[in-house]
Formats: structure tokens, sequence, C-alpha cells
């Protein structure tokens, strides 16, 4: 029987601008820990995202760039995965869904849905704009939602309710370009997803997965309990894949039809970059071995619990579903929205050059929108660095290290046999590895760093009940100083999913060799396994602190000016 395998995606970010740190949190990093995890694990792992860059917005952005747009969405492209990379996300290919093999794969799923009686076309009447001379699809027109008010909903989906919308339903329309509220409605042709179809299959489908989060079920739900609408996913659109049928020459694919395709297309992408060996259908199609797991904020989840499904269903071919969805909800800034017009939150560019990575990663997935909505401060960040990762973490390790060359050298030092004080660290850290495989397995984020948090603090308590700098027996200091730096390794590895670089540099530190660094088994073997004389290296700390107490004051207000503060989110 083959072993399970576990496929990964997260939502693909859209292609106009840098993303914030909510997008980051609601599902390209906690889909990176889980696949780092499992990487380590042992199992066979594949990573995939891509930038989203058809639609209208990668239009607007590209006009407004003054550049043509597949030249803008190559740019972007080059700048998301570049800063990606300095977040240490690690997937196995970022694609993109302009790419030649989502277009052969759109155009295959619509000519399935099309055989099986899936899709209908029909006549409708669509915004044209005649100041701006064309259609004004989707994104291209801003109004109020007719379901709960907002007032610059967009024409696709309003991003307050995440109700998803026709044009011709928003109340008081405006074109997004000119501002025009001179607007007439057309007759125009397109092709219909006639989900009506589907309804009682896509309930069975997710009333069958009872693990899921409640989140996310609760959306699907939702939107169930109102009947699903068939679904235009076609646009007078110029920017995206070509239908390229009789009657529709003039006339491209939804976004949101071609963008979920773009897994399986940037999956293809991987294969064709390295054909050797990469059977990238074996991963989609009849992929009975395979785990499918998905990541995203919970806007994105009626098109990954519904739309989606419903083309993959549609087409009558035994193309992989989702085995679960990890949704996320908001990450809000001083308790309002991120907003790249009022210079409002903080995005990755701008994180990733004022502090590292790590910091980041582990203070957003210690406090992760998992359940609800969660709040960003600089007071709560630098608290959670400072206390965490300085405080615990990396205290841990320079007192360790440094007593140790200080009082033996820079090796291991030898002497002395473990006692009770051992035996009862060994219970403790058996405790937590277990705890935090527990939350990773579920992914629990929050408490996954929770666990995270424990294990290094059974570490700084071992040292303070121990107290090696006080030790007058030299066999003794060395016994417990050998076993906090074999602590640390441990640490090293388990903790390398949520702060890979400060993880690289400690086990460079220890010198440790591939086959050292393999998840630990019991802690009564691993707290003895580097043995007395091994050379280590005492390193500059892994987390320098954030500020001090006299000036961190200042160093919060001097964010708070820069990024937007309590006063933006008045």
């Amino acid at each position: 029987m083959r072993t399970v395998r576990y496929l990964i995606t997260s939502a693909l970010p859209y292609i106009n601008g840098v993303k914030h740190l909510g997008n980051l949190v609601g599902s390209q990093l906690p889909a990176d820990v889980y696949a780092r995890y499992l990487r380590q694990r042992g199992h066979e792992v594949l990573c995939i995202c891509a930038t989203d860059e058809h639609g209208t917005p990668a239009e607007l952005a590209a006009a407004e760039a003054g550049l043509d747009v597949a030249e803008y969405c190559a740019q972007q492209h080059r700048i998301q995965k570049e800063v990606g990379e300095r977040f240490g996300l690690s997937w196995d290919h970022f694609g993109r869904s302009s790419s030649p093999q989502n277009a052969e794969l759109t155009r295959h799923f619509a000519e399935r849905l099309r055989d099986n009686g899936m899709l209908e076309e029909r006549v409708t009447e669509q915004i044209y704009s005649p100041d701006d001379g064309r259609f004004l699809p989707d994104r291209y027109i801003i109004g109020t939602c007719p379901y709960c008010g907002y007032p610059r909903a967009r024409g696709d989906q309003c991003e307050n309710c995440t109700r998803l919308l026709e044009p011709t339903l928003l109340i008081e329309p405006r074109s997004a370009i000119s501002g025009s509220t001179n607007l007439e409605r057309r007759k125009t042709k397109h092709l219909f997803l006639r989900q009506s179809l589907m309804g009682d299959r896509i309930r069975e489908w997710i009333d069958s997965h009872d693990d899921w989060p409640i989140l996310v079920t609760s959306i699907a739900h939702n939107w169930l309990s109102v009947g699903l609408e068939d679904r235009s996913i076609t646009r007078d659109l110029k920017w995206g894949v070509p239908v390229g049928w009789p009657g529709f020459e003039d006339k491209v694919f939804y976004v949101w039809f071609d963008a979920p395709i773009e897994y399986i297309g940037a999956t293809k992408e991987w294969s064709d970059v390295d054909p050797s060996g990469r059977d990238w259908r074996s991963w989609w199609y009849e992929a009975g071995d395979v785990r499918y797991v998905q990541f995203m904020g919970k806007d994105n989840v009626p098109f990954h619990s519904i739309n989606f499904p419903v083309t993959i269903m549609g087409s009558g071919e035994p193309w992989k579903l989702t085995d679960y969805i990890k949704g996320f909800s908001w990450l809000t800034y001083y308790g309002g929205k991120y907003s790249t017009s009022q210079h409002r939150g903080v995005f990755m560019d701008d994180a990733v050059e004022l502090l590292p990575a790590d910091y980041w990663r582990y203070a957003l997935l210690a406090n992760a929108p998992e359940s609800d909505d969660s709040d960003f401060t600089w007071e709560s960040f630098a608290f959670t660095v400072n206390k965490d990762l300085a405080g615990i973490f990396g205290n841990f390790v320079t007192r360790t290290l440094k007593l140790s060359q200080k009082r033996f050298g820079a090796a291991i030092p030898s002497g002395g046999a473990p006692g009770h004080a051992e035996v009862e660290l060994e219970r403790n850290i058996d405790g937590a590895l277990s705890r935090f495989a527990t939350e990773m397995e579920a992914m629990r984020f929050r408490p996954a760093a929770f666990a995270l948090r424990t294990l290094w603090t059974h570490g700084n308590q071992y040292l303070d009940r121990c107290a090696p700098w006080n030790e007058p027996d030299d066999t003794r200091a060395a016994c417990v100083l050998r076993t906090a730096i074999n602590l640390a390794r441990v640490e090293a590895i388990v903790s390398a999913s949520f702060v890979p670089f400060a993880c690289e540099r400690l086990a460079g530190d220890l010198g440790l060799a591939a086959e050292e660094r393999q998840w630990p088994g019991p802690a009564a073997g691993e707290l003895s396994r580097l043995q007395p004389g091994r050379g280590i290296t005492v390193g500059d700390a892994l987390f320098p602190r954030i500020g001090d107490r006299s000036s961190l004051g200042a160093w919060v207000s001097e964010m708070e000016a820069r990024f937007g503060g309590r006063e933006d989110a008045a």
C-alpha cells in the first residue's frame, strides 16, 4: 500500500502589490509552517502557491503604473516571490495563473463542463460606461452592497459581508476607472456555470468532512442555505485566459474560474521546470494516496468549499478534491483594516526590512486569528518577541553556550551522570514535544506556539533549578551544561518550522550534520546524543531584543507614526 503524500496550497496572493501581514498569517505562513513540519516528520510534501494575475484589478494597477499588464504582472510576480522567500516561505513552486499551463487546464475544465451540460450560454445585461468606452465588470464598479449597506462594495464581492455580487446588484454604482455615474445597461452574452444543479452533492461532500474548522463549515453552510446560484464564468475583458469558442472570441474566463485551477496549473509548471521524476498528474488525478490541505482567509472559503469543487465535480473526471480547509479570520491593525491608500498597517516588504523574518513568523502565529479576529499592535508584537523569543528561547541558548565556554572551553564538557533533575527534565520535554506534535497535526497554530514556548521554558527552568554557575562540583556542572546543550539541539530541530533562520544558525553553532537534525525521539536518548569533546561555537544572540525598557515606548511611537496607530483607527 502506498503511503500518504501531502499536497498543500495557500490562497493565491493577488498580483496588485505586496501583501500585508494579515494576508501572510491567513494563508501562506501557516501553510509553510505545516509543510516544514511534515517534511521534518519524513512525509513527502508538495507545497504550491502562485500569483493570481487575471481580472480587472491587474489592469487597473498596470494602468496606474504606466505598464503593459503582462509586463506589470511579471514584475510583481518577481517581487512577491522574492519577498516570500525572504520570509522563509518554502514553496516547492511559486507559479503564475497567467501561465500557458493554467490556460490549457482552464480550457480543459470548461470543455468538460460544457460536455456534461454544466455550462449554459445566456444573454445578460451588464454595466457599460460611455465615458470609459467599455463594459465595467466586477471590480471596475464600486457601489453600495444591497445586503449589508457597505458603501464601497466591489462588483464581484463585498469585502465587508463577503457575499458574492453581480455588478448590476450594486446600489448607486460608479466606475472604478473614472468615477463616472453615467452608466448604462447593455446586453452581452456569457457562459454560466450551473451551480444550482450541484447543491445537494456539494452539501453531502461538505458534511462528510466533520473534522473541518467550524469557521469553514459555517461559511459554507450559510452559502448553501440561501441556495447555489448559477454564475457567469466569462468576462468582457482582454486580459485573461481567452475562451476561444465560436461567439466568444472577444471574451476571457472569469478570474475566479481560472484562479483555483492554477493550483493544478502551478503543479504542472513545477513538473515542466524539471520533468525528470516529476509526475504532476499523480498529485491531482486519481490521487487516492494524497491528502490535500488548503490554507486561506475566510473571504476565500466560499470559492474553495463550493465554487472550485463544483468545477471539479462537474468535470466528471477524478481530479483531487480538498481533504481539509484551514480557514482563518482577520488580522486587524489597531482594530481597523489594513489599507495601502491610507498608509495603515504593515506590509511584507516593509516588515522584513524592519526586523528579522523569524520575529514576524513567530509573533503572527502565536496570535493567529484561527477562530476569531485578532488584532496587531506594536506593543503586543514587541512584547511577544522580547518575552518569548529573546527572553525564553534565546536566553536559554545564550546562557547555556556562554557559561559552558567560560567554564569548560569551546567543547561539550565531560563528566557527571544524570540525576533526578535530568529525569524530571526528560519527562517535561517528552510532554511538550507530544503536545506540539498533536497541535501541529491538527493545524492549531496558536496552541502549537504555546507548546513551543513551554518547551523553551523547561530549558530555562532546568538551568535555574540546577544553577550550574554556582555549582562547585565540576562534574555536576558539566553534566548540567551538557544536558542543556543537547536540549538546545532538540529545540533547534523542533522550532525550525516556526523560526527557521534562527534555528539554522543554532544548528550551525552546534555543528549538526544532516542526520543529527532528524526529528527527536524520547528525551532520555536525545538529551545525551551530542557527546563530550565535540566543538561548539558561541554566536551572537539568536533574538536581539526590540529596544529596551527605556526606549521601547519611543520605538512603538515611531512605528505608529510610520505605519498608523490608534488615532488612525478611531
